[in-house]
C-alpha cells in the first residue's frame, strides 16, 4: 500500500511579503495622487492662471512703456498730408519707426519673460512695489509664486491653510507684436486717436504634476494724438504687424 504524502503548505519567505507589500503600496500611491490630481488640478490651474495673466501682463506692459517712452519720439509716428486749405486729409504711420518699436517691444518681452522663467529677477524692471505681492527668493528660483493647498476649499478661512504648491512658467514659442488703432469723436468736429502696441505671448503653466499652456494678450497704449477739425477722410485703422506694409485704409462714418 502506496503512503500518501501530503503537501507542506509553502511559506511566503519575508523578502516576498515585503516585494508585495510594497508594490500594493505604490499602486495605492499612484492611484491617490491621480485621483486628487484629477480633482484638483482644475481648481488650482483656474488660480495659477488668473495669477499668471496678471503677473505676465505687468511685466509686458513695464517692457514695452520703458522702451517706447525713453526711444521714440511719439510726434514722428505719425504722418499726415494736409490739403491746400490746411485740411488734414491723410493720416498714417511712419513704417520705419512702427518696425523699429515692433522689434524693441518684442525683443524687450522676450528677455524679461525668460529672465523670470530662469529665476533672473533682478534683470527684469518690474512695476514699483511688486515684490510685496511676490517671494523675491522664489523668484529667483524660477518659482513665480506658490499657492497654499487650501485655495481648492473655497473657504476663505482655509484658503491659506496646508502645503503650498510653486508655480513655474515657460515662455513657448516666439512673442508677437503689432499696431493697433482705435479713433472716436472728440468734441466738435475732432478726433481722438489712440494708438497701442499689442503683445501676444504663449506660456506653459508648470505645477508639480501636471502642465497647462495659455496665451496672454496685453494692449499697450504708445500714443494719443487730437486731430482738429474736419476729420480724415482716410486713416490707417488696421493691424500692423512687423511683416505688413504700411498703407492707409477709409475711415467708417
Amino acid at each position: 500500500m502506496k503512503r500518501i504524502k501530503l503537501k507542506k503548505k509553502r511559506k511566503f519567505d519575508k523578502k516576498n511579503t515585503i516585494i508585495i507589500v510594497i508594490i500594493l503600496l505604490f499602486l495605492s500611491i499612484t492611484m491617490t495622487l491621480s485621483y486628487f490630481n484629477s480633482k484638483l488640478s482644475p481648481l488650482l490651474f483656474d488660480y495659477a492662471e488668473t495669477e499668471t495673466r496678471k503677473l505676465a501682463n505687468l511685466i509686458i506692459n513695464k517692457s514695452v512703456s520703458n522702451q517706447i517712452t525713453n526711444a521714440f519720439d511719439i510726434e514722428n509716428l505719425f504722418t499726415m498730408v494736409q490739403n491746400k486749405d490746411g485740411e488734414i486729409q491723410t493720416i498714417d504711420f511712419n513704417p520705419v519707426i512702427v518696425n523699429r518699436m515692433l522689434n524693441m517691444a518684442t525683443n524687450a518681452v522676450h528677455s524679461s519673460l525668460k529672465a523670470v522663467e530662469e529665476g533672473n529677477i533682478d534683470m527684469v524692471e518690474l512695476p514699483d512695489g511688486i515684490l510685496v505681492e511676490y517671494n523675491k527668493d522664489k523668484m529667483k528660483k524660477g518659482i513665480v509664486f506658490e499657492m497654499p493647498l487650501g485655495i481648492v476649499t473655497n473657504n476663505a478661512f482655509l484658503a491659506n491653510l496646508g502645503p503650498r504648491v510653486p508655480v513655474k512658467l515657460n515662455l513657448i514659442g516666439s512673442v508677437s507684436s503689432n499696431v493697433v488703432t482705435k479713433i472716436n469723436q472728440y468734441g466738435i468736429n475732432n478726433a481722438l486717436i489712440e494708438v497701442l502696441i499689442k503683445i501676444e505671448v504663449t506660456e506653459k503653466i508648470n505645477l508639480p504634476l501636471s502642465t497647462k499652456t495659455i496665451t496672454v494678450s496685453s494692449n499697450i497704449p504708445i500714443a494719443m494724438k487730437i486731430v482738429q477739425g474736419k476729420i480724415p477722410e482716410y486713416y490707417n485703422t488696421s493691424g500692423v504687424t512687423q511683416s505688413s506694409p504700411i498703407f492707409t485704409l477709409p475711415i467708417d462714418d
